[in-house]
Order: structure tokens, then sequence, then C-alpha cells
């Protein structure tokens, strides 16, 4: 499988360019900004190498290129008007230490996480596996979407400053967007399964949603929202942490 090598190296060279221009902006989290990005070089990188009959690479690398290139271009928009993040000055010390402990273990986990879509190439088609997988990507793609829009404009007024948001999407999950993310990649992981190879990468859509629901995502965030927001507990008891479900009945205290 060619592409894996191919796909490594584009990975690496992408990061360094990426650490460039983070250095040039005197901000590393333009990591952010490239980390749908990186998703979307490695799909159109592993297309020309692929097997797979054309219609289902064309999917693959068109539902991934989707999907990184409008997550790179919400965060740049949502991030560039804002100062940068201080988890990263608190994640590296020097130019060094950031490459090393940030971009290229981003690298790492970026590749590693876009794995079925190296190996959908090489599919045999898209059978009943791979329409599920499909459905999933529009189900996750729409709660990644729709859930960011409503955000923005709730952040966009002012009054809501201290407020949290608990209408649409977010009525039932406390994370539409992280659930999206969670589904697009089972879903590409299905397309994927049409070989033993492609199935055996189950372990990259497990590690996106254990990041997502787990690790660095929603537990940080939700961390941050307890200390500035005091209505913040209260949805917590009565709102789905990731799957989304109706509300529970809680008596205010």
């Amino acid at each position: 499988m060619p592409q894996l090598l191919v796909t490594a190296a584009v990975t690496l060279a992408a990061v360094a360019v990426t650490f460039g221009i983070a250095r040039a902006r005197k901000r590393y989290d333009t990591i952010d900004t490239f980390w749908g990005l990186g998703f979307a070089l490695v799909a159109v990188a592993a297309f020309p190498f692929g097997d797979g009959p054309l219609p289902l690479r064309l999917v693959v690398v068109l539902l991934t290129v989707v999907w990184g290139v409008r997550l790179a271009v919400h965060l740049h928009l949502r991030n560039h008007k804002l100062p940068e993040d201080p988890r990263y000055a608190r994640m590296g010390h020097g130019p060094a230490k950031m490459f090393l402990r940030v971009y290229l273990f981003q690298a790492v986990v970026l590749y590693f996480v876009s794995l079925p879509v190296q190996f959908a190439v090489d599919g045999t088609g898209i059978g009943v596996l791979g329409w599920l997988g499909i459905v999933a990507w529009l189900v996750g793609f729409a709660f990644e979407t729709i859930g960011d829009d409503q955000l923005r404009r709730f952040k966009a007024d002012p009054a809501n400053r201290a407020r949290v948001l608990d209408t649409g999407l977010w009525r039932y999950t406390r994370h539409p967007n992280y659930f999206g993310d969670a589904c697009v990649w089972w879903g590409l992981y299905l397309l994927a399964c049409s070989t033993w190879p492609g199935a055996a990468t189950v372990l990259s859509p497990v590690a996106m949603t254990f990041t997502l629901a787990r690790g660095t995502g929603k537990p940080l965030l939700e961390k941050g929202m307890a200390r500035t927001r005091p209505a913040y507990a209260h949805y917590v008891e009565r709102t789905s942490g990731f799957f989304p479900l109706p509300p529970r009945r809680v008596t205010p205290r």
C-alpha cells in the first residue's frame, strides 16, 4: 500500500509548513486550523494510489475533504479574532518543545485517525456497510455544522454572555459538534470495511471518539464552562453529555 508512505510524508511536510506559519504569526493555535485540512490532504494524497473502484474513491475523498475544509474554515473564523488559546502556552516552552510535544504529536494522531480513509481507497466498492457509513457521515456532518452555527449565533448576542445554550441541538446533547465529529469518522470507517485490512482500522474511530468524549475535547471544555457559568451545573444534570437524548427532568435548586 504505497499510499501509507506517501500520506506519512505529506502529513509531516504539512505539519512542518504549518509550524513555520505559526511561528511567523506568533500563534501556535494555527495547528487547530490545520487539523481539518490535514485530513483533506491525506485523502487527496491517498486517492491516486488506491486500487478501489473510482466511485468508492471519489466518495471517500469527497466526504473527507468536505468535512476537513468546513472544520478548518470554522475554526479559523472563530479563533483569529480571539487571543491565542492559553493551553498552547502551557504545552510547550520554546519552538523545539512546541514542535515535538504539540505539532509532531498532532501529526501522529492525524495519521492514525485517518487510516480508514487510507485503506478505504483500496476497497472493493460501496456495499451495505458503505451506504450505512454515508448515512452516518451525513448525520454527523449535520450535527456538527448545525451545532456550530447555533453556538456561533448564540455567542454573537452580548445578552448571552453569562448564559448557557440549551436550545436546538444543544437541548439534547451538550456537545452536538463532538457527537457529529465522531459520527463522521465512524461513517468513514464503515466505508473502509469492504476489506479486512480496512475493517482492522477500527481503533482509529475509537481513538477519535475517546479523544472527543473522554480526552482533550469534552472534559477540558466542560471544566472551563463550570468555572465561568453558574447555570452550567444544572444544564449538565438535565442534558446528555454526548449521545443525543431527550432532556432529563430535574428539579431546579
